[in-house]
């Protein structure tokens, strides 16, 4: 084991790694709670989303451990799942079952061009802007939804939205998760999203806002709702009417956001850890093939997109340096799946707050566009706003994409475009052509 995961080569032990485990466990265990709650208006199971995120994020990251062998974590992604749930099932009316068998093409998809060799290409591809205006997007998207979820933001007939009754109690409880949840990250603790869900329960639970649970520690919630669903749409229906052009575009933002999700999060957390080397990552090939079987596996399952997570760098804050970290966060997550009674507690005043703090993390993303660029500006806006303001991750990645080429064009700028924005400009016009028949 510890020849396996060399540990004398990079300074570590198995007191460091498991610490290092631990922490990265604790500082994303919110998903738990939250994917379940994200994913609950499309009609699927609780108990068996709150299984197939535990067994998805347990797989995906000893996967990451045993076969990359880096100590980062994997879970079914905020923005991901908010996409699944409100812009493809609720949005454009697609079953879950079949919004799952998008999750599962994107996965397999994944593999292939991370076998063939072609990650770089497609990177370079898309330009950095636009990469960064999709996950600010997504980040304030998200935190919309929190707002939305503890009722702070309402809507209103006369000016759409406004704000809501801050003294109802669920929304006064998730308003004090909220600086709860702040002070928590504020002060730096690891885990804080973690602690400040636990702290708004508690104080749910005292104040009588939150029924008390029943039991913490239960028997394991049945897998049966959604384990195989992303299947059954071909017992119902035809290729042909499975696969539509909205289908295709529901994988290609699939696609999109944890191709470069995924990329972003391996080479930020690699590079802390101080494995880079000459800009690159040894072992990048391994650890998208984890990623990538890990979101099919969880399709499986029946849970969103499965991702890396960038709380890992928690972990390796504590001292986490090999992928034994990532088998002891694994381990953690199965051990978590006798937690489901606590399900009934994690309301949505409890969650908002949690979404609303990850938010603004990826809302951080925006300090990286270049704004004095006006063709460069235009497009990120437009990426960006659009997402919250149509409730739809795909529109705002679709209206980037289309001003991108057209801004640029009349910048004179046009050689610097990839003849694949070019493509992806026709392919979401077209895209906006069939959503308006």
């Amino acid at each position: 084991m510890n020849r396996y995961f060399r540990f004398d080569e990079l300074g570590t032990n198995y007191n460091r790694e498991i610490l290092g485990g631990l922490t990265t466990f604790l500082a994303m265990a919110y998903i738990l709670f939250v994917n379940p709650s994200v994913l609950a208006p499309t009609g699927m199971d609780e108990g068996a989303v709150y299984v197939a995120t535990a067994l998805a994020a347990a797989i995906g990251t000893i996967m990451m451990g045993v076969v990359a062998r880096y100590p980062i974590a994997l879970a079914p992604g905020m923005g991901l799942n908010a996409f699944f749930t409100y812009s493809v099932v609720i949005g454009m009316g697609i079953p879950w079952e079949t919004a799952l068998l998008g999750v599962f093409v994107s996965g397999i998809i994944f593999i292939i061009i991370t076998l063939v060799g072609i990650r770089e290409f497609i990177i370079n591809a898309i330009p950095a802007e636009l990469k960064y205006a999709a996950g600010a997007g997504i980040g304030l998207f998200i935190a919309f939804i929190g707002l939305q979820n503890a009722e702070i933001v309402v809507m209103s007939e006369a000016t759409l939205v406004d704000i809501g009754n801050l003294g109802a109690p669920n929304t006064l409880l998730a308003v004090a998760g909220i600086f709860i949840t702040v002070i928590f990250m504020s002060l730096g603790f690891k885990g804080g999203i973690f602690y400040g869900m636990v702290l708004t329960a508690l104080i749910g639970v005292a104040a009588g806002v939150i029924a008390t649970p029943n039991a913490i520690v239960g028997s394991v919630p049945s897998l049966a709702p959604t384990f195989g669903a992303a299947f059954t749409p071909f017992a119902e229906m035809g290729l042909g009417e499975i696969f539509t052009i909205e289908l295709m575009i529901v994988i290609l933002t699939f696609l999109f956001v944890d191709f470069f999700d995924t990329a972003g999060t391996l080479y930020a957390v690699a590079h802390q850890a101080g494995f880079t080397k000459d800009n690159k990552l040894p072992r990048a090939q391994r650890a998208l093939l984890a990623d990538s079987s890990a979101t099919s596996i969880g399709a499986v399952l029946g849970t969103s997109t499965t991702t890396a997570y960038i709380e890992s760098s928690a972990g390796i804050a504590a001292g986490a340096r090999s992928g034994f970290a990532s088998v002891v966060t694994g381990i953690l997550f199965l051990i978590a799946l006798l937690f489901s009674p606590l399900l009934a507690v994690v309301t949505e005043s409890v969650t908002a707050p949690a979404l609303i703090i990850v938010g603004v993390l990826m809302a951080s993303a925006i300090a990286n566009i270049d704004w004095k660029r006006f063709e460069i500006a235009v497009p990120a806006f437009f990426t960006m706003i659009a997402m919250p303001l149509t409730y739809s991750i795909a529109t705002g990645i679709a209206l980037g994409f289309i001003m991108y080429p057209i801004t640029m064009v009349c910048k004179g700028r046009y050689k610097e475009v990839h003849p694949i924005m070019y493509v992806l400009f026709v392919v979401f016009i077209l895209y906006f052509v069939y959503l308006g028949e």
